[in-house]
């Protein structure tokens, strides 16, 4: 989870929302693929740091299912993020902050929970939550007051 704290403060520098992504070979502990939001930067709504993982890690080992793997995120995944986890056979979602509003794993869409979701990872919320949450709060509360 630090490392994906790392990629959180690096997206602040960029000024896009401090969520940071890590994705590892759980077998191994090999760093897969690690990035942050690049939404603003790529003018992408899908450039979300899940997404940009999963698509670095799928390239990077010539697959598009990653199973074993699992993924440190700063931020409860979105409902495309936890939809994308699942369809690329992730083992274990490791989050920090949750996220009532735009959360799709705890709240929202509840994607792992409906019954078509064909795999479902195991889930650990509010790893380190409470840096997760101060970084984006300070986030807003800049940008809102700028």
């Amino acid at each position: 989870m630090a490392m994906a704290l790392q990629e959180a403060r690096a997206a602040v520098e960029l000024g896009e929302v401090p969520v940071g992504a890590v994705l590892i070979d759980g077998l191994t502990g090999e760093v897969l693929a690690r990035d942050h939001n690049r939404v603003e930067s790529q003018h992408d709504p899908t450039a979300h740091a899940e997404m940009l993982v999963l698509r670095e890690a799928a390239r990077r080992l010539g697959r598009k299912r990653l199973v074993n793997a699992d993924i440190y995120v700063t931020l409860e995944p979105c409902a495309m993020c936890a939809a994308a986890m699942s369809l690329a056979r992730i083992r274990r979602v490791y989050f920090g902050a949750y996220d009532p509003k735009g959360g799709g794993v705890d709240h929202g869409a509840r994607i792992f929970e409906q019954p078509t979701c064909h795999h479902r990872p195991e889930v650990f919320g509010g790893l380190e939550e409470t840096r997760s949450a101060a970084m984006l709060k300070n986030f807003f509360s800049r940008r809102r007051g700028a």
